[in-house]
């Protein structure tokens, strides 16, 4: 890991305020934040359901993450796994999960699991590419 995270600490997560990373989480008593995570400013996550995001996450800025949705009715925990890109802009719905060491390009929606070691994009994302590891 880069030095960016030398002297990273789990943020104070209050529900429906901004940490001092400037990101928000409402139902916070469902939300798992993992170690050395980087969760960009002005992203949302509503973990009413349950959110669990593992080590080493990064999701980009202004992204939303919803375990409910009001639209359709959807609920279901949404789980980042270890290592997994998350890129600006992008959306991930309720009860999806995103595997180990993949890549969602910026602005995607997310509407259903992404495996582990891909690159995936769009909207809705669709896998692109397998990335070696």
């Amino acid at each position: 890991m880069t030095d960016r995270f030398k002297n990273w600490e789990y943020p104070e997560v209050i529900d429906g305020q901004p940490t001092k990373y400037h990101w928000i989480v409402q139902g916070v008593a469902g939300f798992s934040l993992g170690y050395k995570t980087d969760i960009g400013a002005f992203t949302y996550i509503n973990a009413s359901e349950g959110v669990v995001i593992e080590d080493f996450v990064q999701l980009g800025s202004h992204c939303s993450v919803y375990s409910s949705s009001t639209i359709d009715g959807k609920k279901g925990c949404v789980t980042l796994k270890k290592n997994c890109r998350i890129g600006t802009h992008s959306t991930i719905m309720p009860g999806v999960t995103i595997g180990e060491n993949a890549v969602v390009g910026a602005h995607s929606f997310v509407n259903k699991d992404i495996p582990p070691n891909v690159l995936a994009y769009g909207s809705p994302a669709q896998i692109h590419k397998t990335l070696e590891r």
